[in-house]
């Protein structure tokens, strides 16, 4: 497949801007004294609604229907569904080995770490475990946002987006503790931001790696594995951190915003 040089380089500015939104996460824990933890259920929800509707009508789809036309029905369909559930094992076991104490998606509220400010080295150790699970996570996802952005720009603005949303919370998990075990805003942006990175870098070996080996087959197993990571994504870490920050309906609501959002917009440019 040929892709122009315009859209190869649309989709490294999306892939760049959903990473760097962890940025915006460490931003607002240094200027908010408390976390708006309803907004962030709602937002967190409408992310992952976002996620799951288009992995499952747009993203899917499109890989069942790449592969069929490479090797046929049966095995195409057979191979669409294994890609997908590939994409959640890699996701899973990334996930797996990382300490529950130092995942990037257990809730963190900016007013969580004043109670803490003695425990200086613990805070540090954890903002920077925080720090690398969080670039080990986001380079499937930057992979996947580059992927699906390189093939459609308006799927990968939507993704970007969503993922963008997902960050937020990431860039208080890294900052807060690295801010109160330093009292360097600074260095706690900075790797904050580092953090964000990794999707871009994710982009960069799609591109390097995979890019010049896509057919309809890679495309399509690529496509179907993206699929599997964004609902793994969106069940085990979006929806439970969601249900934390707010009520449980808020983060339903915004779950179905996320969804029809999401349907209007792939219905606007058919």
């Amino acid at each position: 497949m040929e892709y122009e040089l315009n859209s190869i380089l649309i989709a490294f500015g999306l892939t760049l801007l959903a990473g760097l939104s962890t940025g915006i996460g460490s931003a607002i824990a240094f200027f908010s004294k408390h976390t708006n933890t309803k907004f962030l259920s709602v937002a967190l929800g409408f992310s992952a609604g976002v996620m799951i509707y288009v992995s499952f009508v747009e993203i899917f789809m499109k890989a069942r229907e790449s592969l069929i036309e490479a090797i046929g029905i049966q095995l195409g369909s057979w191979i669409t569904a294994a890609s997908f559930f590939l994409g959640i094992a890699i996701i899973a076991l990334i996930d797996k080995f990382i300490p529950e104490q130092e995942n990037p998606h257990e809730v963190m509220l900016v007013e969580d770490a004043e109670t803490g400010r003695k425990k200086k080295s613990k805070l540090m150790r954890m903002g920077l475990f925080t720090a690398l699970a969080i670039a080990i996570h986001n380079f499937p996802e930057g992979l996947a946002t580059f992927t699906a952005a390189l093939t459609n720009p308006h799927l990968g603005i939507a993704i970007a987006v969503a993922i963008a949303i997902h960050n937020i919370p990431e860039g208080i998990a890294v900052s807060v503790p690295i801010y109160y075990a330093t009292h360097d805003k600074r260095k706690a942006f900075r790797l904050s931001f580092l953090s964000g990175l990794a999707e871009p870098v994710g982009a960069l070996v799609g591109y390097l790696i995979l890019l010049p080996l896509m057919n309809g087959v890679t495309f399509g197993v690529l496509f179907a594995a993206v699929a599997g990571i964004m609902v793994f994504i969106s069940i085990d870490e979006l929806l439970p951190a969601a249900r934390e920050y707010g009520e449980h309906h808020l983060s339903i609501y915004g779950l179905i915003a996320g969804m029809a959002v999401m349907s209007v917009s792939l219905l606007m440019f058919i």
